[in-house]
């Protein structure tokens, strides 16, 4: 097997005096899914953000090929190429796909000497990364008429564009539905096959288990276990979840 793009050593966060990651460890591979599981309260969202620079970790070390890495904030993360869409999205829902697509870092061209928004550019470059993931969406309408699968196919697009090498997926299907679940289920399945590793994080054990190929369940800030999907079942992913 081909070494770790990310190695997560014996991390630990606390919130004051309560843990809410406890020596939790695990490794990341090229062009795999590795599922976040655990019920509310787990240290599911605590261990994203500890790895996306959000938090700070007490203890523990992380690895991003091989060299350890420290980040105090997100976009040292994104500069190494961790990317995490949240549930929310965070586009901007007034602008075009292309504009939320560069959203805080739009080019720029002179026009008279004066520097302006390259909108042109910035629609080009959005239909290539779109193209790639074959999604299908008019670039010059805003994302507020787009449809929850679309809103989620553009998140996608924007850290795939800014050449993310991990993309960090925090409940992505979950308020979309059938059709547009299946939709994102195949947009992870491209990302696969283009060598992007994902961590996904969901309540949904269908969908964990049409895209994963490992599992890591949590249980109140811990490791409760970790199993190939192909090798465990629903049943066992829920006894792990609920500490049975």
């Amino acid at each position: 097997m081909s070494e770790p793009l990310l190695e997560v050593r014996g991390l630990t966060k606390r919130f004051g005096g309560v843990t809410a990651l406890n020596n939790i460890s695990f490794q990341l591979f090229p062009g795999e899914v590795l599922a976040l599981a655990g019920d509310n309260g787990a240290g599911k969202s605590t261990l994203i953000k500890c790895i996306s620079g959000v938090h700070t970790p007490e203890e523990g070390q992380i690895f991003f090929e091989g060299r350890e890495v420290r980040f105090s904030n997100p976009r040292e993360a994104r500069a190494v190429g961790i990317e995490t869409i949240y549930q929310d999205l965070a586009l901007a829902d007034n602008l075009d796909v292309g504009a939320n697509v560069f959203l805080g870092r739009e080019p720029m061209h002179r026009v008279f000497g004066l520097p302006v928004l390259d909108r042109p550019k910035m629609r080009a470059e959005a239909r290539t990364v779109l193209d790639t993931l074959d999604i299908q969406t008019a670039l010059d309408r805003p994302v507020s008429a787009l449809s929850g699968g679309q809103r989620q196919a553009v998140a996608i697009a924007r850290a795939i564009y800014w050449k993310a090498r991990i993309l960090i997926m925090d409940e992505p299907t979950a308020a979309l539905g059938v059709p547009e679940q299946r939709k994102v289920v195949e947009l992870i399945q491209r990302l696969k096959a283009q060598g992007v590793a994902i961590i996904f994080i969901s309540h949904n054990l269908g969908d964990i288990f049409a895209v994963s190929d490992r599992i890591l369940v949590l249980l109140r800030g811990q490791k409760a276990g970790e199993r190939p999907a192909h090798e465990t079942h629903g049943d066992e992913i829920v006894k792990l979840m609920v500490g049975g």
